[in-house]
C-alpha cells in the first residue's frame, strides 16, 4: 500500500501541478466527514473529481474544542481515534490512498503524524507534497513581506497568542483562531484575512483599535455565505517596540 500526503492550498485553484500529477497516480481519497452537510468535504470532492478520484468519506471522531485542561493529551487522543478508523479503510482497499490537506502538511496539520501512526500498523510507503500555505496566500492578498526588514516572523495559534506575546514577540501570524483575543492591542496593526482564494474571502487591515469590529462583523458573513470560516493574520507591534 502507498499513501500521498498532498498539500492543496485553499482548493482546486491552489493544486499546484506537482500535486494534480501525483493525485492521478492514486485510486482514492481519504477524507475526514465531521458533518452530513461537511462544506470542507464538499471541496475535496471537487479536487478529487477534477482528475476523476473516488472520495472515501471517513465519519470524523469526536473530539473535545472546550479547551481541556491537558490539551496535548486530548488532541493525542483524537489523533488515536483517526489512526483506527483511516486504518480500517486502508485495510479494505489497498492500493494508493490520498489525504488532502488544507494549505501545507508542514504547517499547524497532523496528517504526516497521524501517517506516521498508520506506518506502525500497516506496510504502507508514504510520500508528502508541499502546498500553497494560508500565510503565503495573507501575504500576496496584503501586497506585504511578513516579516519586517532583517527580523523574524512568530508563527503561532489564536490559542497561544497571549503567550507568544508575553514573551517578547511582536511580529506574529496567527492561525487556528476559534475567536479573535486583541483586547488590549488597539495600537497593533494588524493584516487579517478569511477563506483566503476561495468565492467568500474577505480582507481587513489597519490598527487593532480601529477594525476590530469589521474584523468580527466579517467573520460572521464569512461564515454565514460559505458555511464555514478559516481565518489568519499578521499582526505587528507599534513601530520601536521591540522583543
Amino acid at each position: 500500500m502507498k499513501v500521498r500526503i498532498l498539500g492543496v492550498g485553499m482548493g482546486p485553484q491552489h493544486v499546484t501541478a506537482e500535486v494534480g500529477a501525483a493525485l492521478r497516480t492514486c485510486d482514492y481519497v481519504v477524507a475526514a466527514a465531521k458533518s452530513a452537510d461537511d462544506d470542507l468535504l464538499a471541496v475535496r470532492r471537487a479536487i478529487a473529481e477534477a482528475s476523476g478520484v473516488e472520495v472515501v468519506p471517513v465519519p470524523d471522531p469526536e473530539r473535545d474544542r472546550d479547551d481541556p485542561a491537558d490539551y496535548p493529551r486530548a488532541v493525542a487522543a483524537w489523533h488515536q481515534a483517526r489512526v483506527a478508523a483511516y486504518e480500517s479503510v486502508l485495510r479494505e482497499r489497498g492500493g494508493t490512498a490520498a489525504f488532502l490537506v488544507w494549505g501545507d502538511p508542514s504547517l499547524y496539520d497532523s496528517t504526516i503524524r497521524i501517517v506516521d501512526g498508520l506506518s506502525e500498523r500497516l506496510p504502507i510507503d508514504y510520500d508528502v507534497l508541499p502546498g500553497i500555505s494560508a500565510p503565503q496566500v495573507l501575504a500576496a492578498a496584503h501586497r506585504i513581506v511578513l516579516h519586517p526588514v532583517g527580523r523574524p516572523v512568530h508563527l503561532t495559534t489564536g490559542r497561544r497568542l497571549r503567550q507568544s506575546i508575553a514573551a517578547g514577540q511582536t511580529n506574529l501570524c496567527v492561525m487556528l483562531n476559534a475567536h479573535l483575543d486583541l483586547a488590549g492591542l488597539d495600537d497593533w496593526s494588524i493584516w487579517w484575512g478569511a477563506n483566503l482564494g476561495t468565492d467568500t474571502q474577505s480582507l481587513v487591515a489597519g490598527r487593532v483599535g480601529e477594525v476590530l469590529e469589521e474584523i468580527e462583523a466579517a467573520r460572521i458573513r464569512v461564515r454565514r455565505e460559505a458555511g464555514w470560516v478559516m481565518d489568519v493574520y499578521l499582526l505587528r507591534a507599534p513601530t520601536g517596540r521591540s522583543s
